[in-house]
């Protein structure tokens, strides 16, 4: 917010101001208190502390009030009189909107938001859908198929298309990449019915994010404020956790080292962060805390926002070094041990209790401890936060559209593309292959009918020629019983007639061939 060269003023008292010291601002952080402490308020001022160093940041914004950001504040109230009661005015303050891209993974109230099944990979994609070693075995094995014939897996029907294809052709793939299991195809493809169910069909997809659209300052030289609209999202918890932890990944993976510099490259905030991890499996934490661990020499901070500490896992707990706490009520033994270990985790002050203290802040007012210059956390200090220079509270319906109207990455991310890849080569194949099939059958029932007919050719011209046989043997026949009466009447003793019959039928029978 109000800046100089070294530090960033985020909070002040009657005795002291606190910094924010951007060189340790990768060294992530954590901003808890109970609702309606002023948590939301305090991440917006101090994105906007951000943003005027000139560091991008990413918002993931769960409740829907973070776009305010993108416009001016109009003091009145309880901010006018903090703004008074600081002095602020005589600090240079002065009320500004940031400049800020929308991001939705549904398209709705941003830019959507994608990322393709090749860019996810198989190692992650395995570690969100909780999957054994052998499943994940197989999930490499397709990856590889694919990559060796040169399918591109952009999306989720590529991908269900490439289990499918393999459990189909198994004896083709087993001798070279491995035993197949239909039964672990069958338990990816149920993993991956519950992801396309809470919206993996419409984020996995082109055109995928550029991360270099997330690391973008604006013509004054102030970092670009990206806010991801999480109100649906956060309804979808394992596409919830997916997206961010690819996120972080990618930046990992992609972004050069960067060492210890004067400021971050970029910081993320991820406000209600118990969401992130309610559920979570034991090797998706482990991947997160891989992440939250080692981007911090990319330049990447990261900073929680929740309710109380205890909603973030220990593990990843004590890589958060600035710190700032606001109140927590302690109504039942369990918020008291709450209270308790919040207050143990600062650096305590001699002039007050923390722990008593985190029960008697007002709205705005925080426990703070931010790391000094050799980064060790200092002292815990009580004070109130600054209030942020742009509006407190969401834009309209209106000026949202406005906004995404005149985004330069209108023209990028709002047309969805649908390039051939392995669903529809794959589909493609199949259909040749029944098409074959078909003619191959056709042409088996046109030989088998053309077989036929010539059978029944050569049935009817038997029939024929032993029909013309018959009509010859009892022409034949006639003539013979004709001449033999002839000749009967020849001979006048009966005996003559006898023998002079048969002599004649027996020498015309040699003769026509017949009796």
């Amino acid at each position: 917010m109000l800046t100089c060269d070294k530090n960033c003023l985020i909070a002040k008292n009657a005795h002291e101001d606190l910094h924010l010291l951007p060189q340790m601002s990768n060294r992530h952080g954590l901003i808890t208190g109970a609702t309606g402490s002023g948590k939301t308020v305090t991440l917006q001022t101090i994105s906007e502390t951000f943003s005027q160093i000139g560091v991008p940041v990413f918002l993931a914004d769960v409740k829907g009030d973070l776009s305010g950001i993108a416009a001016p504040s109009e003091p009145k109230g309880k901010i006018a009189s903090r703004i008074l009661d600081l002095g602020l005015e005589k600090l240079g303050f002065k009320t500004q909107g940031f400049p800020v891209t929308f991001f939705d993974v549904f398209g709705k109230s941003g830019h959507p938001l994608r990322a393709t099944i090749s860019d996810m990979g198989p190692l992650l994609l395995s570690r969100i859908l909780n999957l054994n070693e052998v499943q994940s075995s197989l999930m490499h094995l397709v990856f590889r198929v694919a990559d060796d014939q040169g399918l591109l897996l952009l999306d989720l029907k590529d991908l269900r298309a490439m289990l499918k294809h393999v459990s189909e052709n198994k004896e083709l793939y087993e001798e070279t990449y491995g035993n197949i299991s239909k039964a672990s195809v069958g338990v990816i493809q149920r993993a991956l019915l519950r992801l396309e169910e809470e919206g993996g069909d419409i984020f996995f997809g082109e055109p995928s994010l550029n991360l270099d659209d997330l690391l973008q300052t604006d013509e004054n030289g102030r970092g670009v404020i990206s806010i991801l609209d999480c109100q649906i999202l956060i309804n979808s918890p394992l596409l919830y956790s997916t997206l961010l932890l690819w996120l972080l990944s990618q930046l990992y993976e992609k972004l050069p080292e960067q060492g210890d510099t004067n400021k971050p490259r970029l910081v993320f905030f991820f406000d209600e962060a118990h969401l992130l991890f309610d559920g979570i499996s034991d090797v998706l934490l482990k991947k997160i805390e891989q992440v939250v661990r080692l981007i911090r020499s990319k330049g990447v901070g990261i900073y929680f926002v929740s309710q109380k500490p205890s909603d973030i896992p220990d593990s990843i707990l004590g890589q958060l070094g600035n710190r700032v706490q606001h109140a927590l009520r302690a109504f039942t033994p369990k918020d008291q041990k709450t209270v308790k270990a919040a207050a143990q985790s600062f650096r305590p002050n001699e002039k007050f209790s923390t722990e008593k203290v985190i029960g008697e802040l007002g709205v705005g007012e925080a426990l703070v401890s931010f790391l000094n210059d050799n980064g060790a956390p200092a002292v815990v200090s009580r004070a109130f936060i600054l209030p942020p220079q742009s509006r407190v509270g969401p834009l309209s319906d209106s000026e949202r559209l406005s906004f995404l109207q005149n985004s330069l990455l209108k023209d990028v991310y709002d047309t969805p593309l649908d390039r051939e890849s392995a669903y529809e080569i794959l589909k493609k194949r199949t259909e040749e292959i029944l098409v074959q099939e078909k003619q191959s059958k056709a042409q088996d029932q046109n030989k088998k009918i053309e077989q036929d007919r010539q059978k029944q050719e050569e049935k009817e011209r038997l029939r024929q020629e032993m029909q013309v046989a018959r009509e010859k043997a009892r022409t034949r026949q006639r003539m013979v019983n004709a001449i033999s009466k002839q000749a009967e009447k020849s001979f006048s003793s009966p005996i003559g007639k006898f023998i002079g019959g048969t002599l004649v039928r027996g020498i015309l029978g040699g003769i026509f061939g017949g009796r």
